[in-house]
């Protein structure tokens, strides 16, 4: 029983801390001059996926084992596969319930009928063609790093290691892009509307050193609540008759990306849905790069069965996704369907495990 009520106290700790974080991180980008996107893409991605950065560093660098280590390998490729399926799919629900409460908000304050459900188009649910443009472009980039990830994982050859110096300086190019390019892709007029900064809200434009401890310490926040969070799953799965390594695979990612989740959970519900899907793309970006690299440094980053296994589903689900981005077709529905990737992920994790 302690360890369920720490458990869901450390999921409201995070949450709340999140919505603190997004608050503070959205003056942390205006006080900075980035584009609106890279908000999401660099500020809020950067600092949700650190927590997961560090713990793969201290996998693979301090790691007594080579099984110890490989920890590390298995957090670099089940952060990807969370954000591609759990992430974006929990979005694409919150987004649909949120749509609804809204139109029968109209429906009570008696703005005129209401058609029941009709079909919105990418434009209408997720933003512009100009917005499924900008999304698709991310995972563009991701989809072909993550392949040269997963590939390497199945060849072994005397300078590999040093391919993961290449990872970093992929995400630095994309660094680079975000930053440069993002006031240009946000476009005219589209500029981020700020809420009283929550360490200072009574001042109309906060101070700088406020903006930058209220991100700092929710940051520390997230970081302590989410590992507590995964000791306290890695307690309860065997509890409930999990195994150890169904626990890793299967919960442990959820748990780790949970912090980018409900970034997007609170984004959409202020009506930021933008921001929201490029938190997770960007947090994609950084895990498909930074702990990559890490591992092909440390380790001999070599995957057994259910390693290739999640990769296989992390590159279905963005494939599905890019389909249906480049095609201007991507709705809350299809966006909720990612959700299911996860499910064969589990499904197929059963023949490989036993």
């Amino acid at each position: 029983m302690l360890n369920v009520l720490l458990l869901i106290a450390c999921a409201v700790a995070i949450y709340l801390s999140c919505e603190w974080f997004v608050n503070a991180v959205e003056w942390l980008g205006e006080r900075l001059n980035v584009g609106k996107m890279a908000v999401g893409t660099i500020l809020a991605a950067f600092g949700t996926a650190l927590p997961e950065s560090v713990v793969t560093l201290v996998a693979v660098t301090t790691g007594d084992t080579e099984e110890a280590r490989n920890i590390g390998v298995g957090a670099a490729m089940g952060g990807p596969l969370a954000l591609a399926t759990v992430a974006y799919g929990v979005s694409g629900v919150v987004l649909l319930l949120h749509r609804r409460k809204r139109r029968a908000a109209v429906m009570v304050a008696g703005s005129g009928a209401v058609e029941a459900d009709p079909p919105v188009s990418s434009a209408q649910a997720l933003g512009t063609a100009r917005d499924m443009a900008r999304l698709a472009k991310d995972q563009q980039w991701f989809l072909p790093i993550f392949i040269v990830k997963v590939g390497l994982g199945l060849v072994a050859f005397a300078f590999k290691p040093v391919l993961g110096l290449v990872f970093f300086a992929a995400y630095a190019v994309y660094f680079w892009r975000e930053i440069r390019g993002g006031h240009d892709e946000d476009g005219e007029g589209d500029e981020l509307e700020l809420e009283p900064l929550k360490f200072q809200p009574k001042a109309a434009s906060p101070a700088t050193w406020a903006v930058i401890a209220q991100t700092l310490a929710t940051l520390v926040v997230i970081f302590f609540a989410s590992r507590l969070f995964v000791n306290q799953l890695e307690i309860i799965g065997p509890m409930i008759g999990l195994s150890a390594s169904v626990t890793a695979l299967l919960l442990s990612p959820i748990a780790t990306e949970l912090p980018e989740t409900m970034n997007a959970i609170i984004w959409i519900r202020q009506g930021k849905t933008k921001l929201a899907l490029a938190n997770i793309s960007g947090a994609m970006m950084i895990q498909a790069t930074v702990p990559s690299g890490l591992g092909l440094l440390f380790t001999a980053w070599k995957f057994d069965s259910a390693l290739l296994w999640s990769g296989l589903v992390t590159m279905a689900a963005i494939v599905y996704l890019l389909a249906t981005m480049r095609a201007h077709k991507l709705t809350p529905l299809r966006l909720g369907v990612a959700a299911g990737f996860y499910l064969v992920f589990a499904l197929g994790l059963i023949p490989i495990l036993t």
